[in-house]
């Protein structure tokens, strides 16, 4: 890219409006030289851990970069920064780490073939190239950005913001050394007219309990599955063709507690315990 190039994607960065901040963010080679680019709202300073160099900062942004000698910085790297409260921050730099998610995965799922969507799509924690940390994914074919947003980066949307994975209307980004445990929901600037909305993950595994109303990031299950023996027995007859039943109840609308309380199941079940 020209200079003028960089500036206008530079720009889009700052006006969070960018599809592909990992244009210009992260670790880039130009010519026999490294630039790192990194974007932290709220830092006072930042620098660069490996090689202990300080970041220079863009003036009247919050822009940091650095050039220099293009073996001195290693593929995955840290940053060390300083928030307007004085408080220290190290961590790796989420826009060093190349996309997670298969071109097999995305390829399935645009011909609408992809029977496991859930297994990609959505947070999980996820490990990449022996770091851990959370890959998060959504699909938002109409927006112009994406960011992960949570009590981690001050519901900023400026701090985390997504790729758009070429035409496939998913958006990816993996943040390392995130844990299980943390409030997460998605901001979505939309490309019609540039509204902004903060959503819910619809592929969240587990959500506040309301009225908060954030998702969570869910650890693995640990569940182990004992019905070996049914799917044994299922497989020995037409399980497809064969009538079924299906029971539903909605506990809110059907039953409350005795203050008019909202039950959970195993609440509800202890009322019904022992009734005809």
């Amino acid at each position: 890219m020209d200079r003028a190039e960089i500036q206008a994607n530079l720009d889009r960065i700052i006006q969070a409006r960018h599809n592909d901040p990992f244009r210009v963010l992260g670790r880039h080679r130009v010519g026999d030289h490294l630039v790192v680019r990194a974007y932290v709202p709220s830092a006072g300073e930042v620098s660069l851990v490996e090689n202990n160099q300080p970041m220079r900062r863009v003036s009247g942004t919050d822009l940091f970069e650095w050039e220099g000698d293009a073996n001195s910085v290693p593929e995955r790297y840290r940053l060390i920064w300083r928030d307007v409260d004085h408080r220290q921050h190290i961590a790796y730099d989420p826009y060093s780490f190349p996309p997670q998610i298969s071109d097999f995965d995305l390829h399935l799922f645009g011909e609408g073939k992809h029977w496991h969507a859930y297994r990609f799509l959505g947070a999980r924690p996820h490990e990449a190239e022996g770091i851990a940390g959370v890959l998060f994914a959504v699909w938002a074919p109409n927006a112009e950005r994406v960011s992960v947003v949570g009590e981690f980066n001050n519901w900023d949307g400026r701090r985390h913001p997504m790729r758009l994975r070429g035409g496939s209307g998913v958006w990816e980004l993996f943040i390392p050394e995130l844990a299980p445990g943390a409030l997460y929901k998605y901001e979505i600037r939309t490309a019609s007219n540039g509204a902004v909305f903060v959503k819910a993950d619809p592929y969240g595994q587990r959500m506040e309990r309301r009225p908060a109303t954030a998702s969570i990031v869910a650890p693995r299950s640990s569940y182990t599955w004992n019905d070996g023996n049914w799917l044994e027995r299922r497989a020995r007859f037409d399980w497809q063709h064969r009538p079924m039943s299906i029971f539903e109840v909605h506990l809110g609308s059907w039953q409350r507690g005795p203050e008019g309380e909202l039950l959970n199941y195993r609440a509800a079940a202890n009322t019904w315990i022992g009734r005809p």
